[in-house]
């Protein structure tokens, strides 16, 4: 594999903006584009700490955002960051979303997986596709993007918290369930013609079985622990299948989904340690 080396190597970037989403997740906004799809990812590298893989929230050509949870070493470092700080950045990688003009869609987001969904939403609505959204989270101060979504044309927004506090009871995965049965989803009379979700990968497992279950076909991201991106070091191959995460993932079909042996049962470390979910 040829890989050009000014691809290899992290470009620096000043931060323009950072948003403050929660207490613990930030947006952080760079006037630079990787020409990202919605679905793929960026190496963010933090000088001296680590280079750690992120979900791109937005690229439009001129600016890129990134959604992250202050939650590791490396985001915590980051989270330190001022505007004007530099950060390295390289990418795009993996694969991504992808759908007809002209579909309705049911976007399932739990957590900062709302960051990625909505960059599918507002790519979606230009090929005039109609969204269902459903954004979940434990709590209602842990809600991101319902701004976001909520101003966005042909778009239903369905907001759930674990405990209730904002918006329906439960999780996301059960209100779509509710409402495909509410709305008599058949394949002649669809409700929605595919779903997406980015999340928690038990939240994932629950979109797959409902999706199976249903013959919807959907489109999952899943998270692995990556070192390259480019498919050479092969710490985020998955059980049983060895297809590798950076490139012939982040986002999966369904069906392929089902066929991973530690989906929503386990995951590996840096070392390759498995880890229960």
């Amino acid at each position: 594999m040829h890989i050009p080396l000014d691809s290899r190597l992290p470009k620096t970037f000043p931060i323009a903006k950072i948003r403050r989403e929660t207490e613990m997740v930030r947006t952080l906004t760079f006037k630079a584009s990787f020409g990202a799809k919605p679905g793929q990812f960026v190496m963010v590298w933090i000088p001296g700490v680590d280079e750690i893989p992120m979900s791109v929230a937005f690229d439009d050509g001129k600016t890129l955002q990134l959604t992250y949870f202050a939650v590791g070493d490396a985001t915590r470092a980051l989270a330190e960051y001022k505007v004007g700080d530099l950060v390295g950045l390289r990418g795009p990688f993996g694969t991504f979303y992808s759908w007809k003009s002209k579909q309705k869609l049911a976007l399932v987001a739990g957590g900062y997986g709302a960051a990625p969904m909505y960059f599918v939403a507002k790519q979606a609505i230009k090929d005039r596709c109609t969204l269902e959204v459903f954004v979940g989270a434990r709590s209602a101060e842990h809600l991101l993007y319902l701004k976001e979504f909520s101003m966005l044309p042909k778009t239903t927004l369905h907001v759930t918290t674990d405990d209730g506090s904002k918006g329906w009871k439960g999780f996301n995965v059960g209100l779509l369930e509710k409402l495909l049965t509410d709305r008599k989803h058949s394949k002649k009379h669809p409700f929605v013609h595919q779903i997406f979700a980015c999340g928690p990968e038990r939240m994932l497992v629950s979109v797959s079985r409902l999706a199976l279950a249903k013959n919807i076909p959907s489109q999952l991201s899943l998270e692995r622990y990556m070192k390259c991106g480019y498919g050479l070091c092969g710490n985020c191959v998955v059980d049983p299948l060895g297809i590798r995460l950076c490139i012939d993932g982040p986002v999966v079909d369904n069906k392929l989904c089902s066929q991973i042996a530690e989906f929503g049962e386990y995951h590996r470390d840096a070392v390759g340690k498995k880890h229960a979910f």
